[in-house]
């Protein structure tokens, strides 16, 4: 919906981002393949890598492979001898795997220069932010009418006024699952075990995955329950995918509650278009993609200047403070927080 307003300015931010240092490379690389792998959630407007192809002379050929987990494990066996010249989709949860694994070789694009710095976790440049996503706690307005109001934190699940209330994605085989738990340990510290026995004893649901959770036991599914573990981008993807049209999203978001996911590209070490690679790195910087990835894979932008859609303005809401861990720390006890959290919640 963004390309007419930005085509002008992308094609000159794009062929700026291909030539600098590379002065060579746009000419060279005219009629030339750039495989992009990502996660299978990944989706952009077809026009969004014409305007790509239109200004580099580069096609893009892209190849998904599972969730952003099955992504690095793949990458990781193939490291050095990749099967594509870019990755989009390892996110924070990963970052540390794709890092020691040397997947990745450092590229540093320009349009880092108008990212946050909170998104730059890796001060090498071996992956560049693109998108990211708060994973939070989401409520059904209309339930919360009376007496319990909604939850304003994690502390409020505990209590017994929300018994049988909440339904979650187990952390096993869930991404948002993951986030969750992960925001749990950020905010419990050592005390994690305990929050999550007594949300086991308050009645906490779990199911495989986010659609079985969000549309089948959420109110929003026709369930029973009205406070499940989503993302902060669900009240505008309510509003847009209402039928009948509605004006205002019938959920909420628990800002207190969310866990930051913060989605990155890199080149990858043995790539066969390692110039292209660069060049769809730097793309992804640009206002033609940045502007076009909310509405298609329901995640904010990190340029600073990019536009988002009204009803992303409208309706969602951004975590002034949310939960994150460092990515070493996540690598090295994922694998021990999972296995213990089984113990606690479904044994």
């Amino acid at each position: 919906m963004f390309l007419g307003l930005f085509a002008v300015a992308a094609v000159s931010m794009i062929a700026a981002a291909c030539s600098g240092d590379r002065a060579g490379d746009s000419d060279d690389l005219a009629g030339t393949t750039v495989t992009l792998l990502t996660h299978d959630s990944f989706y952009v407007s077809p026009e969004t890598f014409e305007a790509f192809t239109a200004a580099t002379g580069i096609e893009v050929e892209q190849l998904a492979s599972g969730d952003a987990g099955a992504l690095v494990a793949q990458a990781c066996l193939t490291a050095g001898e990749p099967l594509g010249d870019v990755l989009f989709g390892i996110d924070n949860t990963f970052l540390q795997r794709g890092l020691d694994c040397a997947m990745f070789e450092p590229h540093t694009s320009p349009g880092l220069a108008g990212v946050p710095e909170r998104f730059v976790l890796d001060p090498e440049h071996r992956v560049t932010p693109v998108d990211f996503g708060d994973v939070c706690l989401n409520y059904w307005i209309d339930a919360f009418d009376g007496s319990p109001p909604p939850p304003s934190s994690l502390d409020d699940l505990t209590d017994p006024a929300y018994e049988g209330m909440l339904v979650v994605q187990s952390p096993e085989t869930s991404s948002p699952g993951l986030a969750f738990l992960l925001a749990t340990v950020a905010r419990y510290g050592d005390g994690w075990e305990d929050y999550w026995a007594a949300l086991r004893d308050n009645g906490v649901s779990v199911t495989a995955g986010w659609e079985d959770a969000y549309y089948g036991e959420f109110t929003a599914g026709g369930g029973d329950r009205p406070i499940v573990v989503s993302y902060a981008s669900s009240p505008p993807a309510e509003v847009i995918f209402a039928d009948p049209p509605v004006d205002e999203p019938p959920t909420g978001v628990v800002t207190a509650s969310c866990y930051r996911q913060i989605e990155f590209a890199g080149v990858l070490a043995g790539a066969d278009n390692p110039a292209g690679a660069r060049a769809l790195v730097d793309f992804m910087l640009t206002d033609t993609f940045q502007n076009d990835v909310p509405l298609n894979m329901f995640v904010f932008p990190v340029a600073a200047a990019a536009t988002l859609p009204p009803e992303f303005v409208a309706h969602a809401e951004i975590a002034a403070a949310p939960f994150m861990l460092d990515p070493a720390e996540i690598e090295a006890q994922r694998d021990a927080w999972t296995d213990r959290w089984v113990e606690i919640v479904l044994r």
